[in-house]
């Protein structure tokens, strides 16, 4: 599972020498965040080292000891920088001088179609999960700030991704049995640089700097190095605004979601999910058709198609004999195809129509 470290001691009830660096809004949002846990849950932050990890980690430390709940700090060692070794170490010490357990994993990534930060993430996310499990963590903090979230929506919008996609990061979401809590997208990071100079003039310990967050090989990297200081000398406020996007595309977002839930089950549904009634669907105003197709692929748990091939798909349907004479109808989707029998739309198998 990787290294685990238990502190060399445990501070209970107070912050310590360290009070001085927190931040009163930082620690309120996480207080916030944290507040409906019982006493005694187990609560997990992700921890690189860097500074917004480093400083979430602290403000983590003085709400669970005022809240009763019990923290975990967990390191992935992606292996990618000469320094990774040194990182892993540097995060131990931060947990120790917090007085909280750390746990670290090596992982291996590999590079494939979609490139080295989606490949990165995926097995990092995948490793704090599984970190997560074997501390008994429900819970797991990240250290996302009103930054990363701008980013993401600039990010979003020029790869087209739609409306509701530039919702970008949620506070709050679920996967596999875990609570992934991002308590500060609607904080600055600039508060947090001054927190970690505060907590450095108080400990000692510095936060590590990954040179990959200024290699402009990488999209968030080129924005943030290339784009960033032209949309900071003519629009200062940037960031701010673009986050409270992401806000009201979340609310467009969950009305959407709730909408395809209520028309999917006017569609007559299979029992295993897996066909609907097509004159049903037709029925649907034609701008509800679409988000209920996406509904029912995420039930099946497949991958979203391309803007362009769930348009293909719109014009299929909506022209296929309705009682599905047209026998050459299938549309292909990654490992499944999607046909029309007896009326129905159904989601089958590759080796099943072939």
């Amino acid at each position: 599972m990787g290294a685990s470290r238990k502190p060399a001691s445990l501070v209970q009830g107070e912050d310590g020498p360290w009070r001085s660096a927190l931040d009163p809004a930082l620690l309120r949002a996480l207080d916030a965040a944290l507040a409906a846990r019982p006493s005694g849950s187990i609560i997990g932050v992700a921890l690189s080292a860097g500074a917004d990890s480093a400083m979430l980690a602290l403000h983590a430390a003085s709400a669970a000891r005022r809240l009763g709940l019990r923290l975990h700090c967990f390191h992935i060692h992606h292996g990618l920088q000469a320094e990774a070794d040194d990182w892993q170490d540097h995060a131990h010490r931060l947990a120790a001088l917090l007085g909280v357990e750390c746990h670290s994993r090596r992982v291996a990534v590999g590079v494939d179609g979609r490139g080295m930060e989606a490949a990165a993430r995926d097995v990092r996310y995948a490793a704090l999960a599984e970190l997560a499990a074997h501390a008994g963590a429900g819970h797991l903090l990240l250290a996302h700030h009103q930054d990363d979230q701008a980013e993401t929506v600039l990010l979003r919008l020029l790869r087209g991704t739609g409306p509701l996609g530039l919702a970008a990061m949620r506070p709050v979401t679920e996967r596999a049995g875990l609570v992934w809590i991002r308590p500060w997208l609607d904080q600055p990071r600039s508060a947090i640089l001054d927190c970690a100079r505060r907590f450095e003039a108080l400990s000692g310990w510095r936060p590590v700097d990954d040179p990959s967050n200024a290699d402009i090989r990488y999209a968030r990297a080129a924005l943030r190095e290339g784009l960033a200081p032209v949309l900071d000398a003519r629009w200062p406020a940037w960031r701010r605004t673009l986050a409270r996007h992401a806000a009201q595309a979340r609310d467009l977002s969950d009305w959407v979601a709730e909408t395809a839930r209520a028309d999917w089950a006017g569609l007559d549904p299979g029992s295993d999910g897996r066909s609907f009634s097509l004159a049903a669907w037709r029925a649907l105003p034609q701008t509800r058709q679409a988000p209920v197709l996406r509904h029912w692929l995420l039930g099946l748990g497949l991958r979203m198609p391309t803007e362009a091939r769930l348009r293909a798909w719109l014009r299929s349907l909506r022209e296929v004999h309705a009682l599905g004479h047209d026998r050459d109808l299938r549309l292909l989707h990654e490992d499944v195809w999607i046909v029309v029998r007896r009326g129905r739309v159904l989601c089958v198998a590759k080796t099943r129509v072939e």
